[in-house]
């Protein structure tokens, strides 16, 4: 399950290493990759409800994950509401847990309120993410609503064997995070690919590959 504006193509270099032992299955959110079109904002219970038709259409029951980033999200969500959505998880960079607060992002975000009463959004664009400029109006509406969803609340409650797979350097998801996720998700384990980003199953893919195979052929 692929990160935001990114497609199931980010895992080229997954594929055919996973198919060796398992059947691979991998789609594209509705917004992004080949199926693109969102007709209304999405929220991440409908990319929740997109994931199990995807299931369905394809007949799995309790299929093992490999999530990254905005994929982590819809991971997280779906395994806090139904214990039997997955079987295995792995989560890569995964998103979903309330950034800390820092001096920086207090001013920054009260100086954004302040200049919104005078100033049209429009021309406060060097406040807004790199992705977030990215999007249509849909997209944007959709992005916000998904962004604005923490999801530190679902770590105890989620009960599946973790993988967790953090880049070193990943700025977009920091240690601090994949840190959090192994403290709160208790069967879960975590692993740091040095020198890696936020994606490190590109960065290195030979390390994440044996690292992630080992795990899902584990008992």
């Amino acid at each position: 399950m692929h990160g935001y504006l990114s497609c199931k193509e980010s895992f080229i270099k997954q594929f055919r290493f996973f198919e060796r032992d398992f059947e691979v299955f991998a789609f594209d959110f509705k917004g992004f990759g080949n199926n693109k079109g969102m007709e209304h904002p999405y929220s991440l219970d409908d990319y929740i409800l997109e994931t199990k038709e995807y299931f369905y259409n394809k007949g799995l029951k309790s299929p093992s994950v490999v999530a990254h980033s905005f994929g982590g999200r819809v991971a997280l969500k779906s395994a806090y509401t139904d214990k039997n959505f997955f079987s295995k998880m792995v989560l890569t960079g995964s998103a979903g847990l309330q950034p800390k607060k820092t001096l920086k992002r207090e001013i920054k975000t009260k100086t954004f309120k302040l200049l919104s009463k005078f100033i049209k959004k429009e021309r406060l664009k060097s406040f807004y993410s790199k992705d977030y400029l990215l999007l249509d109006d849909v997209m944007k509406e959709s992005f916000i609503k998904i962004v604005n969803e923490h999801l530190d609340y679902t770590l105890s409650g989620i009960y599946n064997q973790t993988l967790i797979v953090n880049g070193e350097k990943d700025r977009e998801t920091p240690l601090y995070m994949a840190k959090r996720l192994n403290s709160g998700i208790k069967n879960s384990k975590l692993v740091i690919i040095e020198k890696a980003g936020h994606f490190s199953f590109i960065d290195n893919p030979e390390r994440f590959n044996m690292e992630v195979r080992d795990f899902l052929l584990s008992k």
